[in-house]
């Protein structure tokens, strides 16, 4: 691999790019994002150089694709008539279905591979990419395939596989629905007079999510609703749960096996 093409240079991106530069990759950098992003990247010595989509990815052996989803929709589109044949291309969208179905409708000289590394910060931006960003996360990717592996297992995240369906149904659990918690609970506490006057740590810990920007979560909702939906369904119903038993002995043992299970996610 000579030369990669990052598309989006943003916090996944620009951290994907720099992992790559510390895990050893010693060819071409090129990036393919909005002006300010390309300058602030090459500032950083991010990328090497900037160029349109179309000249990158007919020179690169390797595109990533870190932009929103529908943005990486629109990529897919056209990527295809450009990229070199045999060519890797993989994507870091937060959904699965939607872009690996895309994908699989119009990447034909290429090879597509769909990914979604779970990591990130509430801020975005180049400005905050990490070499280390990925490291000691969960990496997931839709199919096999040894060169991207061996890469991401070489800027030090932890691969899983399963497939897009799979994938979109877990993350609406454990991605998507801690946020649509966070966003209500800051809700409801601003909307009581005074509360901020004694929040504490777990107010704070627990509205952390709340202050991430719609824009990323807006592509997010539009194409993973069903699992959203379900994942919604599933919290509110336990959250009945808990009401009925505010009085009653039950509460312990739903505070005993909640606990074990917050145990097993810090395993």
């Amino acid at each position: 691999m000579n030369s990669v093409s990052i598309v989006g240079v943003g916090l996944i991106g620009g951290s994907f790019a720099l992992a790559l530069r510390k895990a050893g990759f010693t060819g071409r950098i090129i990036g393919v994002s909005s002006q300010p992003a390309l300058d602030a990247a090459l500032a950083r010595g991010v990328i090497d150089e900037a160029l349109p989509l179309a000249q990158a990815a007919a020179v690169s052996d390797f595109i990533y694709l870190a932009q929103p989803i529908e943005r990486i929709l629109l990529s897919i589109d056209v990527i295809d008539q450009h990229a070199r044949p045999g060519a890797l291309i993989t994507d870091a969208g937060s959904t699965k279905v939607a872009i690996v179905n895309r994908a699989a409708s119009s990447i034909h000289r290429a090879r597509f591979v769909g990914g979604h590394p779970m990591a990130g910060k509430e801020s975005s931006g180049v400005e905050q990419a990490d070499a280390d960003l990925f490291r000691g996360r969960p990496y997931v990717l839709t199919t096999r395939d040894a060169d991207l592996e061996s890469w991401i297992e070489r800027i030090g995240a932890r691969l899983v596989v399963m497939s897009a369906e799979e994938h979109d149904r877990l993350v609406a659990l454990t991605s998507h629905l801690p946020q649509l918690i966070s966003t209500a609970l800051a809700s409801v506490i601003g909307s009581a007079p005074d509360a901020a006057r004694v929040a504490g740590p777990a107010a704070v810990d627990l509205t952390r999510l709340a202050l991430s920007p719609y824009d990323i979560w807006r592509d997010i909702f539009a194409t993973n609703a069903d699992s959203v939906d379900a994942a919604l369904s599933a919290f509110i119903a336990k959250l009945d749960e808990l009401r009925s038993a505010l009085r009653s002995p039950e509460m312990e043992r739903a505070f005993e096996n909640a606990a074990a299970a917050a145990k097993a996610l810090r395993r």
